[in-house]
């Protein structure tokens, strides 16, 4: 769990927003998302949830679990996708996922250069 927010924000990034694609890195971070749903998905075999009930490591781990934007394939991951069914389908996280579209309309990703500078473009020195 302490590793699928890191390695799955590499994985967005080098797939999704690296202004080049470098094939070393796409390929690198594929498999360790890959790997990270494995381990998860061995986690949840004998459980509901990641730590037996629901606790934050299921509410930080559930925005990161992406398939579909991370080059994974769900279907090989059987329990990690009922978990990611039944998160999905709490009634928070319902109610939560209704508002996006109302303070995010735009799809995942970055769409301009303001947006590219903010996310990509800043070092120690912003930091006042």
């Amino acid at each position: 769990m302490g590793n699928l927010g890191p390695m799955a924000g590499q994985n967005h990034h080098f797939r999704l927003y690296a202004p080049e694609q470098l094939p070393y890195a796409v390929t690198r971070y594929v498999k360790e998302t890959g790997r990270l749903y494995a381990v998860l998905n061995k986690r949840l075999r004998e459980r509901e949830y990641i730590v037996d009930d629901y606790t934050i490591a299921d509410i930080a781990s559930y925005p990161w679990v992406q398939p579909e934007r991370q080059g994974q394939n769900i279907d090989e991951f059987p329990h990690l996708k009922r978990w990611k069914a039944a998160i999905g389908a709490r009634p928070a996280v319902v109610r939560a996922y209704a508002l996006k579209d109302r303070y995010n309309p735009a799809p995942p990703g970055v769409h301009d250069a303001a947006a590219r500078k903010v996310l990509f473009g800043q070092d120690q020195s912003v930091v006042k």
